[in-house]
């Protein structure tokens, strides 16, 4: 019997493994899929409020069929909407802003630094100690982000390096603030209420701007559908899954991969230069990535 439970664990590990891993790939795609979106003309409004339309429609159809769907209530539904209207919405606006600066890989790299702004949030907020390996960690990210903007790399821009670590902080302030919601409520359950509220902040602000359209064209149509299921949704599902396998620590190495996905697609397709500043100002900020996530 122990042999058969040890063979089960293997395989659930490797299951958990696997599916971070598609998770990791699939948010890889994000910047890739909105540089195509870029190119065929779509605005920063239309493309995140289908992206969002897309991603709910997936998510609570799953958790329907499921039979996880919850309801949420009075405080829970108002710190729902408020992360998803606010801190994700803006997380997300300044990463697409910031692909009008930058390549999708450069954004990629930068965007990552985000566990560092945890990090510091958690110190400044909750008071929590600061370790010698959280030092570290930060001179590591710290000297990665260096290297990217003052090596002058092509691809980058401080205009977008800013921008777009206004984002990674944006997305610390939203996975600070719903760690107390995440103690009483499915992670999937959250975001089913997250995504559309995201989503109805850029039918807000694109309304007021005058540049939410409707796409005119079946190829428009596909790489917002993609968006939203392939570069959005199936990576959340795919996370938490894997999360209940191989637990935080493990699930957030294996992130990691997500910033070389991004950067190999996007020389691969879109012929972005990957200088050596690049590459190693990524490792950089990799390596404080996985040294905060191994504390």
């Amino acid at each position: 019997m122990s042999g058969y439970s040890d063979w089960r664990h293997l395989d659930s590990e490797r299951t958990g493994l696997m599916l971070v891993f598609l998770s990791a790939v699939g948010f890889g795609t994000l910047g890739i899929f909105g540089i195509y979106a870029q190119r065929a003309g779509l605005s920063i409004p239309t493309v995140l409020v289908f992206r969002f339309l897309f991603a709910t429609i997936f998510v609570w159809a799953l958790l329907a069929w499921r039979g996880r769907l919850a309801l949420l209530h009075g405080r829970a539904l108002l710190i729902a909407l408020g992360l998803g209207a606010f801190g994700y919405a803006t997380q997300s606006g300044l990463y697409f802003v910031g692909l009008e600066f930058m390549t999708a890989g450069m954004v990629a790299i930068v965007l990552y630094t985000y566990p560092v702004f945890v990090v510091i949030l958690a110190v400044a907020l909750i008071g929590e100690r600061v370790s010698r390996s959280m030092l570290i960690a930060l001179c590591f990210a710290l000297g990665g982000i260096a290297l990217v903007t003052g090596a002058n790399p092509a691809g980058a821009s401080l205009v977008g390096v800013l921008v777009v670590l206004g984002a990674a902080l944006a997305y610390a302030a939203y996975i600070t603030l719903s760690r107390s919601m995440l103690l009483t409520i499915d992670p999937l359950v959250l975001t089913a209420y997250v995504l559309p509220a995201a989503g109805t902040s850029f039918v807000v602000i694109g309304t007021a701007g005058g540049d939410l359209t409707i796409p005119q064209t079946l190829s428009a149509w596909t790489i917002l559908l993609c968006l939203g299921i392939f570069a959005t949704a199936i990576p959340v599902v795919a996370f938490f899954a894997g999360l209940k396998q191989i637990g935080a620590s493990r699930a957030g190495i294996i992130s990691t991969a997500e910033p070389p996905v991004t950067v190999a697609l996007g020389a691969v397709l879109f012929a972005e230069p990957v200088t050596t500043a690049t590459v190693i100002g990524g490792i950089l900020i990799l390596i404080g990535v996985i040294i905060l996530e191994r504390e």
